[in-house]
Formats: C-alpha cells, structure tokens, sequence
C-alpha cells in the first residue's frame, strides 16, 4: 500500500545510514560530547551564520517542545500558541504535564499575527489583576504551520518585534523547517529564521534521518543546566553520537535542502493531480502537505490503496484529508494516486 499518511515513516537517506555505519567502529564520548556531535554543531553553526550558536541534540520533536519550553519558563509562567499550533493540539498536553500552561490565541490559517500577538500582551500588562494570572514567558510558532502554510520574512520580524518589545523569547518549532525553506515562495533563509527568533530547533526526524532534532539557541539564553533539565526530561541517550552523525551527514553538501527540495517538488505535483481531479483544497499550502476535501465515497475507495490522514470532517458527505510528500516521496507513487484518482 502506498503511504501518503506522514512524513516520518520512512526509514533515513543511504548518507545517514552510511555515516551511522562510523558508530560501530569507534568507540565515541558518550552522551553527546563525541567528535561527530561536534562536527555536526559546527556546520549547523556555519549554515545559520552563528559561530556562538548553542546546540543541543534531542531525539523527537514533542521532546524538543517539552524539554526546550520547559527550560525556558518560571514554574508561574506559560507559553502563547495559537489554537491550531502543535503543541496545542498534537502532543497530548506534553508542555502542560511540565506544569506549565499553553495561553492560546486566534490565529490566520494556522499563522500567528503580530496584531493579535500585541493585543494580548498588551491587555495582559495593563490588567491590574494579572499577579493572579499564569504569565506569558515565551511564544511559540511552528515553521510551517501545523496547516502546512508559511510566514513571510515580514510576519516573522514583525512577530520578532513584538516579542522583543515585551521582553518575551520567541521559539519555533522546525519538526518540517526544511521543508517550509525549501516551498515556492518561501523569503526567508535559515540564517534570517535564526535572527529572527531566540530559539528553534530543526527537525531531521521527518527529513532524511531515523530519528534526531537539533535545539539551537541563537541568543546564548539556554539555560546555564540545560543538561541537567534534558536528563530530567528522559531526553538525553548514552549513544548520543547516534544523533550527530545523522546531522553531520544532513548538512554535508546541503543534503539536508536537497531532500526538503525534492519533497516540495512532489507535492507540486501532487497539487496538480489532484487540481486535474477538480478536487477542491481547504487550505492553499506551498509545502509538503496538502488538505484535500473529498466526498466520503472517494475516501473510503482511496483508503483501500492508499494511507493518508482523515483530517476532519468538512460536511455530511465530505471529508478533509491530508496527503503528506516526504524527501522519499517518488514519481512512481504519484503515478499510482493520479491512477486510482
């Protein structure tokens, strides 16, 4: 059956693989102090500009947001999303099991805007009676958004600006960064993001590794026993190495763009296949996923072929659905989805 269904059910890109085969014949520092940790921290550095970057390698993506966000807030304090963010809505309230609350605001299909941002912040500020409210002390965006939809360079700097005019740390959630980079239309670069923000971490989990996030600080404002905080949360592994050579093997010869690019490119075609279908979309999205309102029939017969996510329900007789490309996305699959279609 062909797997539309996500983008992390594939195994890792042959160079990842290739550079995990370096594990079995070393024996490295454990926990992440090894030298292909290093190697890998010093090209993330190089790709984003930032020499002074701080750079820590988690496994997966909810332990990323958990650990990261927890690090970050005083226990009094929570973190702004949008309803729609991934935190909010797919983790299974990890960030608040770490007793901290998700403060949720309105979003723009599935983006933060500024306005909102500063309407909240400033009402909260200005509310006498807020010593007895759960403080914001960070906001969190995903790049893209959980709908697959982009900030421009200009929404990004004008939420920066917000952020930095409270005193407020602004953290992006990059489980599909490469892939936001690398959409059509897309004006921001990895080092612009990386000014733009205090925190973000990339994703490999989705693109091309087995498993591993990179959490970088572009402020130097981890904290000084993020370690420490990262033991508490389960989230460090002996075999930490397991991680940096997966991350040294993704940005050596911008392997990590090159298949974020060709997963983009398979969704275009995706897109247009579906367009010559005449099926209509919920929401325009440049990325790798794309949200496709189908009656129920088509589903149930598409499903018999196919693994895609039932996303929610448009009307009684219709069904969102979202059909995922991934960096091993290939032709002979969209030929079989234009088939059956």
């Amino acid at each position: 059956m062909i797997s539309f269904e996500c983008d992390y059910n594939n195994g890792a890109h042959p160079k990842v693989l290739e550079n995990l085969i370096k594990y079995n014949n070393v024996k490295p520092t454990p926990y992440g102090f090894d030298e292909f940790s290093e190697r890998a921290k010093g090209r993330i550095r190089e790709a984003i500009g930032m020499p002074d970057a701080q750079i820590f390698f988690l496994t997966g993506g909810t332990q990323a947001n958990a650990t990261t966000i927890d690090s970050m807030l005083y226990q009094y304090e929570g973190v702004i999303c949008v309803g729609t963010g991934h935190i909010n809505v797919h983790e299974a309230g990890a960030v608040e099991f770490t007793e901290h609350k998700i403060i949720t605001i309105a979003d723009n299909n599935g983006k933060m805007e500024a306005k909102t941002l500063d309407k909240y912040l400033d009402d909260f500020m200005h509310d006498g009676n807020n010593a007895h409210a759960v403080f914001p002390g960070l906001v969190y965006i995903t790049f893209p958004t959980e709908l697959g939809t982009l900030y421009s360079a200009q929404e990004l700097d004008d939420i920066y600006q917000v952020c930095k005019h409270y005193n407020i740390p602004l953290y992006i959630d990059g489980a599909r960064l490469g892939y936001g980079l690398m959409a059509e239309g897309c004006d921001i670069t990895l080092p612009y993001l990386a000014r733009h923000c205090d925190v973000f971490y990339i994703g490999g989990t989705k693109i091309g590794a087995l498993c591993g996030e990179a959490v970088v600080f572009t402020n130097r404002q981890a904290h000084k026993h993020f370690f420490s905080i990262q033991k508490q949360h389960g989230a460090v592994i002996a075999k930490g190495a397991l991680i940096g050579l997966q991350f040294e093997a993704l940005f050596t010869d911008d392997l990590y763009f090159k298949l974020s690019r060709h997963a983009i490119e398979m969704a275009m075609q995706m897109k247009q296949i579906f367009q010559e279908k005449s099926c209509e979309f919920f929401i325009d999205s440049p990325t790798n996923q794309q949200f496709v309102i189908l009656s129920n029939d088509m589903v149930d017969r598409l499903s018999q072929h196919i693994e895609f996510t039932h996303w929610s329900k448009a009307d009684i007789h219709h069904t969102v659905c979202r059909f995922v490309t991934s960096w091993a996305t290939t032709t002979e699959e969209l030929d079989e989805l234009k088939r059956l279609l």
